[in-house]
């Protein structure tokens, strides 16, 4: 396996996310997610749609509601509520399956989409609902090390060293880990190796690994707030929003063989047919994809899917070599069988582990 890495400060400058909009914070319906309610007036008729997302969008996600919210007042002189619930892709999968009233969902990969399209509560054919096939945001895996990479962590092969300690999110629960997962995998398939290199190179990767969190948000404050870890699989997004926060200065590193890390939005038809919203839901699933709030998607470290803004920043990422996509791997139905579902390869690598 021939590999290469890029090593980078993080590039974009602390954002000041203040809205200077009222937020009412709310009781979650679910555990293990966050809701609160952004509302621009109390006056007049209003309309209410819930948002379901996974948990590294939030710092997008306020900036763009906002934006929305302000610009339907003017177009619409009408107020829109719209209710934001938090969480690990897969969990809120469930969650909405399991009845949370979710008029939008932007979830980490479109297997989770799927899954509740199956349930019967998102009509066949939502792909072509929105612009880009529905990807509204795209990352790649990048690697954060500690202040001075003591472990000389640069390509995806030193995640094999014995003193190494990785943290990471657990794929059953995380579409993130999801992402990591076939990240690791595309490593070896991708750059010249077969699929049995595949499985060991994982396995011994796994064996590095100290801590599996419920969600990528978790995994980073493991990373960051208890200090577990040598080096953190994540989002390159994800890493971004930490240095923006100040959780750290460290350089992270973005292996140019890497997997294309694509994020679908849908709007839930049982629920806005139910709730009566449909139009406000549609209109705000379309602006995700304008400029304006790609650029914001952009600010917090996701590449943007519009191409205006992404000439706007093609210099502010490091560049990919070669990105492959899940399909690239058999499509999200076959990885989920071929990899997460129960008793599938990644069952079977930790079961190697305990």
């Amino acid at each position: 396996m021939t590999n290469n890495s890029v090593t980078t400060k993080p590039l974009f400058p602390a954002l000041f996310l203040a809205t200077g909009l009222s937020i009412r914070t709310i009781l979650p319906v679910f555990a293990n997610t966050t809701q609160k309610t952004q509302i621009i007036s109390q006056s007049g008729k209003k309309v209410e749609i819930t948002l379901v997302t996974y948990a590294v969008t939030k710092a997008a996600y306020s900036k763009i509601i906002p934006d929305f919210v302000a610009k339907w007042k003017r177009e619409k002189g009408q107020d829109v509520i719209i209710r934001e619930s938090y969480g690990g892709s897969g969990s809120q999968t469930r969650a909405v399956i399991d009845g949370l009233g979710a008029d939008v969902v932007a979830l980490a990969l479109a297997g989770d989409i799927k899954k509740i399209e199956q349930a019967g509560l998102i009509q066949p054919g939502w792909e072509k609902e929105a612009p880009n096939n529905a990807i509204v945001t795209r990352s790649v895996v990048a690697l954060e090390t500690r202040a001075g990479n003591p472990k000389n962590i640069k390509t995806w092969a030193d995640l094999t060293k014995p003193n190494v300690k990785i943290v990471t999110a657990n794929p059953k629960t995380s579409g993130g880990a999801k992402w990591n997962f076939l990240a690791l995998w595309g490593a070896v398939v991708k750059n010249g190796g077969n699929e049995s290199q595949a499985l060991k190179f994982v396995t011994n990767v796994f064996k590095n690994v100290i801590v599996l969190p419920k969600d990528a948000r978790e995994s980073s404050d493991a990373f960051y707030k208890k200090g577990q870890g040598d080096v953190l699989l994540n989002y390159e997004n994800e890493v971004i929003l930490a240095a923006q926060q100040g959780k750290t200065d460290t350089s992270y590193i973005v292996p140019p063989v890497n997997i294309s890390i694509d994020a679908p939005v849908a709007v839930v038809d049982k629920n806005v047919d139910k709730h009566g919203n449909r139009e406000v839901a549609e209109a705000f699933v379309k602006f995700l994809f304008t400029p304006q709030a790609q650029r914001e998607f952009t600010k917090v470290g996701f590449r943007p899917v519009d191409s205006t803004v992404s000439k706007e920043v093609q210099n502010k990422f490091p560049k990919i070599v070669k990105l492959y996509t899940v399909d690239s791997l058999g499509g999200w139905n076959g990885v989920q069988k071929k990899f997460f579902a129960d008793s599938a390869i990644f069952d079977k690598i930790q079961s190697g582990r305990r």
